[in-house]
């Protein structure tokens, strides 16, 4: 946790430059706008209002709800994204389940990414020169991946030119975004890795994410036991083979069975299968007994 502290202390500091109305940062070109570009600030929720053309207007309360307590326990994993307007006034872009549901827990500032005039080329080599980062968190590489398509619309093989990265290496981080919040935050904070992350991709309910998560870290479990263990639970959800229903159209009675002892003169053994189809076992004692049943057989 101490790492998600720093990084939100870090946050809080920059954000002081967007509070002095002598330096207000409106353009790239402006002095301290490379530290806004491509960054995380903390900015105050009341500064942020809602996009008036946001196409979506209605959202589930209990899902909001959901949102709300994890990020009351976690903090917001995701930061929102805004466009500045004016000095300390911003419109949101992206993110407003978040900004809700932060809003309900009662968060007076919330972290941000802010978009200022013709940033889009410099947001680019921002983003980019952080990917290149060996600090970072897979998580984090995500999400810089993530606002890449977001924002500048840049499609997974344009990324892939652009950081120098295989395309399937890029959508395993944009996968991580999937996991349920809690489990995101494990990897950023180390309790897991990215190949455990991965493991646990395929499985879309998040209880039962974060269910195999809690066993992965209490007990230790590798990548390749967890791999192991997903699979255990994919296996149970496999429908098993119905047993063939009995296609029987009749049963062997004893008074049958005694005819047919009574013929061979020995104990035969009728069998009678679910489908139907059976056997009758005739025991002999010696070669002698052997040919008189086949005498009987053949009459």
């Amino acid at each position: 946790m101490a790492k998600a502290i720093k990084k939100q202390a870090l946050g809080r500091g920059l954000s002081a430059l967007l509070k002095d109305p002598d330096n207000d940062i409106k353009s790239v070109d402006d002095k301290n706008a490379d530290k806004v570009v491509g960054n995380i600030l903390e900015v105050d929720i009341d500064t942020i209002e809602i996009n008036p053309f946001q196409p979506r207007s209605n959202f589930n309360e209990e899902s909001l709800k959901e949102l709300a307590s994890s990020i009351k326990e976690l903090g917001v994993i995701q930061p929102i994204t805004v466009r500045k307007l004016e000095f300390n006034k911003y419109q949101l872009i992206s993110g407003e389940r978040r900004l809700r549901a932060s809003k309900l827990v009662g968060l007076t500032t919330i972290p941000t990414y802010i978009r200022i005039a013709n940033d889009n080329e410099s947001l680019v080599m921002a983003l980019v020169e952080n990917i290149q980062r060996h600090d970072l968190d897979p998580i984090e590489i995500a999400l810089s991946y993530q606002r890449l398509i977001d924002e500048i619309q840049l499609t997974q093989e344009q990324m892939s030119e652009r950081v120098g990265k295989k395309r399937s290496t890029i959508t395993n981080y944009l996968r991580l975004l999937k996991l349920d919040p809690i489990i995101q935050t494990g990897i950023r904070d180390g309790f897991i890795s990215m190949g455990h992350g991965r493991a646990m991709i395929t499985i879309e309910d998040h209880e039962i994410q974060s269910d195999i998560y809690q066993k992965i870290v209490s007990q230790n479990l590798s990548v390749r036991g967890t791999e192991a263990l997903v699979k255990k639970y994919q296996d149970g959800l496999k429908p098993t083979t119905a047993k063939a229903k009995s296609n029987a159209t009749f049963a062997i009675g004893e008074s049958q069975k005694k005819v047919i002892t009574s013929f061979f003169g020995a104990k035969v053994e009728v069998k009678v299968a679910g489908n139907g189809k059976g056997k009758i076992e005739i025991p002999f004692y010696s070669e002698e007994d052997f040919n008189r049943i086949i005498k009987l057989i053949n009459g």
